[in-house]
């Protein structure tokens, strides 16, 4: 019988199936059922930089009354009310969840500067994360701003909230890098012990009624799971760090190809929201049916083995496997 188990962060996990943030998380129930369901472990919703800004600052009104910075600073921080958890709230939420469940618990920080709400890293350990992930997500607009100074700025934002916690780091990043293998690799050095590919980047829709610009939510396809799949061939053997793969993974043939690939575990949300809790038990079965068709005993066994460094055609991760594409496709409707 095939063993599930795998390690990723420094932490034994029973298998290499993650809850990644969803409406699950955000609940003490929640986690519990996603553990019944057989994942290995949990990642919390995230606690975003803007929060805690936000707090600071409306802390600050009270105690400066009658100034003119909190009223300038309004005007672009969010409401805190938009967001599921308030930062003590999430603290809270945090112990309660890691007393109630056995498995990991990572907890989530979402920013993309440095600063003082940098701390709450320490204090997510201090809650009792067995790990942390620090989610970029980051638009750039301006200009003016460079995208080698973009990237300056984020390495230096891992090694500070690294500097903060004794856990592990995890990153998860955007796909949209310019060098990402050069990236990858000044991510780690700075201290993320994982990468995660890739952030889902939520793109808006144009209601053509009301001429206004609205948010749009859609849930994730296996196909997407395509571009992950790509990156972490690439950067498996290349980079010193543990891969999650993220966005696109529905099924236990979704699961195989990401550890096949050089992912020490593949993370799932929309599969759930989609089918519930249950899932978890497809996938898995699923994944070690293909575990012990092709004859692998261990989850290590299998892991790397179709990284881009050991396929007979290492080009197919490359130009030359577009070409072929391209080529292949002669037929016209």
């Amino acid at each position: 019988m095939a063993d599930l188990s795998t390690q990723y962060l420094g932490l034994k996990l029973k298998n290499p199936l993650v809850a990644s943030p969803s409406p699950f998380t955000e609940t003490v129930d929640g986690v519990k059922r996603l553990e019944d369901a057989g994942v290995s472990a949990v990642t919390l919703y995230s606690l975003f930089e803007e929060q805690i800004i936000h707090e600071s600052e409306e802390l600050d009104h009270y105690l400066t009354a009658g100034t003119d910075s909190f009223a300038e600073a309004q005007s672009y921080l969010p409401d805190a009310g938009k967001y599921s958890l308030s930062p003590d709230k999430y603290l809270e939420h945090l112990a309660k969840v890691k007393k109630a469940v056995k498995i990991p618990v990572l907890g989530s920080l979402n920013g993309v500067s440095t600063g003082g709400w940098v701390k709450w890293a320490k204090k997510i350990e201090e809650a009792g994360a067995d790990a942390l992930e620090l989610n970029i997500y980051f638009m750039p607009t301006d200009p003016a701003i460079a995208g080698r100074n973009i990237v300056s700025d984020q390495v230096s934002l891992v090694r500070d909230v690294k500097a903060q916690i004794k856990i592990p780091l995890a990153v998860k990043l955007s796909p949209f890098y310019t060098a990402m293998p050069n990236v990858a690799q000044q991510f780690a050095g700075a201290g993320a012990a994982g990468l995660v590919l890739f952030n889902r980047f939520y793109q808006p829709d144009i209601n053509l009624e009301k001429l206004e610009v609205e948010p749009n939510l859609q849930l994730s396809r296996s196909d997407e799971l395509r571009l992950p799949l790509r990156w972490i061939a690439v950067l498996a053997d290349r980079v010193k760090c543990d891969f999650a793969l993220s966005t696109g993974l529905h099924t236990g043939d979704d699961l195989a190809k990401a550890i096949l690939v050089g992912a020490s575990v593949g993370q799932v949300t929309s599969a759930l929201l989609k089918h519930g809790p249950g899932r978890v038990k497809e996938i898995l079965d699923g994944f070690k049916a293909i575990l012990e068709q092709h004859e692998y005993k261990t989850v290590s066994e299998m892991k790397g083995a179709m990284c881009q460094k050991r396929v007979a055609a290492p080009a197919a991760y490359e130009r030359a496997n577009y070409m072929k594409v391209l080529g292949d496709f002669k037929t016209l409707p």
